[in-house]
C-alpha cells in the first residue's frame, strides 16, 4: 500500500518539477513541459519497474484495464493468479485511475475562455477557419478509407486527428478518453505528431512565409483591434505562465474553480447514466466540454486566474502517467509503417488541401498561415509565428481561431469517429 502511495505522489508531484525545470532552462522550456512528460514517462514504463503480470493475469484481465479486486482476491485464493499479479494489477489500476484527471483538466481549459469576445475577434480570418475545418475532415476521412482495413480501430485514430487538428493537444487527450484508445497507441501517435510537429513549427518560422506569400494573396491592413491587441497577446503568452498559483489570492479562488470542475463531472457522469445506450465516455466528454463553455460564461467563474494554468498541468500529470503504461520495447510493433502513413496523410494532407482552399478563396497568406498555426498547434504559438511573419496584426485573428478550436475539438471528433465507424 505504501508503494501505490509513493506512486500516486510521484505522477502529481514530478509535473510540479517539470515545470520549475522549464522555467529555470530555456532549453527545456523550448521542448515544452508535455513533451518532457512524455519523455519521462516512456522512460519509467520502458525501464522494467513495472511488472507485466503473468501470462495468466493478461488473460483473466479480457481486455480490461484491471482486475477489480474482489475478483483479484478470488483469483489468488484459487492458485488461478499470483502476488505478483497482484501489484501489477494495483498499479493498472493506478494508472487507468489517474489518467482520468483530463476529465477535470478540460474545464479549467474553458472556463478562461471568453467566448463572446473570440468569436468577434474571428470575425477577420473566419473564412480560413472554416476552410481549415473543412480540409481537416476531408482528409481524414479520405485518409480513413485508404487505411481502414490495415490498421486496428482506425475510426478511433482518424476521430483523434480530426480533434488535434482542430483544436490541439487538450481536444487530443480528451478524445483519447471519450474513444477509449489503447494507451501505447496513444503514445506512438502522440510521438509521431511531437516528432511532426517540431518540424512543422521550424518550417512556420523560417521559410513557410515566403512560400506561402508567393502562393496566396498579400495581407492587406485592417484597422479597428489596436487598443486591445497588446492586452491580448500579453493574455496568450501568460498561458504557460504557472508563477503564483499557490499563493493565497490565488490559490483559494483556483480550488474553487477545480470544485466547479468536480461538480461539472458529476452532472456528466449522471447524464450518462440516464443514457445507457449511448457510450458513456462519449457523453462525459461532449457534457463536460458544452457544461465548461456554458460555465464560461459567468464572470465569476471566468475572471478566476490561472484556471488554463491548472488545467495543463493536469495534462501533463495524464501524459506522465499515459506515457508510463507504454514501452517502447513493444510499442513500435503496432503497424508502424501504416500509422505512420495514416498521421502523414492527415497532418499534411489537410495542410495542403487548406492552402489550396484558401487559394480558391483568395484567404491571403498570412492569416492562412496564422489559422493554421492556430488549429494545429494552439493558440500559444501565435506570437510567435506572427513575429516570424512581422505581422502583429494577425495575432488576435490566430488566437481566435484557436480557441474556437479548443471549444469545436471534442464535438468534431467524436462525431467523425462514430460516422466512420459504421463503414
Amino acid at each position: 500500500m505504501v508503494k501505490i502511495g509513493l506512486l500516486i505522489l510521484f505522477y502529481f508531484t514530478f509535473p510540479l518539477l517539470i515545470i520549475f525545470l522549464c522555467k529555470k532552462w530555456t532549453v527545456l522550456q523550448k521542448l515544452g513541459t508535455i513533451v518532457l512528460a512524455y519523455l519521462f514517462g516512456l522512460m519509467l514504463g520502458t525501464s522494467g519497474i513495472f511488472p507485466d503480470g503473468s501470462q495468466q493475469y493478461i488473460i483473466s484481465l479480457q481486455g480490461r484495464p484491471s482486475i477489480p479486486p474482489a475478483e483479484m482476491v478470488q483469483l489468488v485464493k484459487e492458485g488461478t493468479l499470483s502476488s505478483g499479479d497482484v501489484w501489477a494489477n494495483q498499479i493498472a489500476d493506478v494508472q487507468n485511475t489517474t489518467q482520468a484527471v483530463i476529465l477535470l483538466a478540460f474545464p479549467l481549459l474553458l472556463f478562461s475562455i471568453d467566448i463572446r469576445k473570440w468569436l468577434k475577434y474571428a470575425k477577420k480570418g473566419f473564412i480560413s477557419v472554416v476552410l481549415a475545418l473543412v480540409a481537416g475532415i476531408v482528409m481524414v476521412t479520405a485518409g480513413f478509407f485508404i487505411w481502414k482495413d490495415s490498421i486496428p480501430e482506425s475510426w478511433k485514430l482518424a476521430g483523434m486527428f480530426e480533434g488535434i487538428y482542430t483544436g490541439g493537444t487538450p481536444n487530443f487527450v480528451a478524445l483519447k478518453m471519450a474513444l477509449n484508445v489503447d494507451p501505447a497507441l496513444f503514445v506512438v501517435v502522440n510521438t509521431y505528431d511531437m516528432i511532426v510537429g517540431a518540424f512543422l513549427v521550424l518550417f512556420f518560422i523560417t521559410i513557410g512565409p515566403k512560400i506561402f506569400r508567393y502562393i496566396l494573396p498579400k495581407f492587406t491592413e485592417e484597422k479597428g483591434i489596436e487598443i486591445e491587441e497588446s492586452e491580448i497577446v500579453k493574455e496568450t503568452e501568460n498561458l504557460e505562465d504557472f508563477s503564483g498559483m499557490l499563493s493565497k489570492r490565488t490559490l483559494l479562488p483556483l480550488l474553487k474553480a477545480l470544485g466547479f470542475s468536480i461538480v461539472i463531472f458529476g452532472i456528466s457522469f449522471g447524464l450518462s447514466l440516464v443514457l445507457p445506450k449511448l457510450p458513456q465516455m462519449v457523453v462525459i466528454v461532449l457534457s463536460i466540454t458544452t457544461l465548461s463553455i456554458a460555465a464560461s460564461m459567468f464572470k465569476q467563474i471566468n475572471r478566476i486566474e490561472k484556471t488554463f494554468q491548472l488545467g495543463m498541468y493536469l495534462i501533463i500529470v495524464f501524459s506522465l502517467v499515459i506515457a508510463s503504461m507504454a514501452d517502447l520495447r513493444t510499442m513500435f510493433n503496432i503497424g508502424m509503417v501504416n500509422l505512420i502513413l495514416f498521421i502523414t496523410w492527415c497532418y499534411f494532407g489537410s495542410l495542403i488541401l487548406h492552402l489550396i482552399l484558401a487559394k480558391i478563396f483568395r484567404v491571403d497568406a498570412d492569416n492562412f498561415l496564422i489559422t493554421a498555426t492556430a488549429f494545429i498547434f494552439s493558440p500559444p504559438f501565435v506570437p510567435m509565428v506572427a513575429n516570424a511573419l512581422k505581422n502583429k496584426n494577425v495575432i488576435v485573428t490566430g488566437i481566435a481561431g484557436g480557441i474556437i478550436g479548443y471549444v469545436l475539438g471534442n464535438y468534431f471528433g467524436i462525431a467523425l469517429a462514430y460516422f466512420l465507424k459504421g463503414f
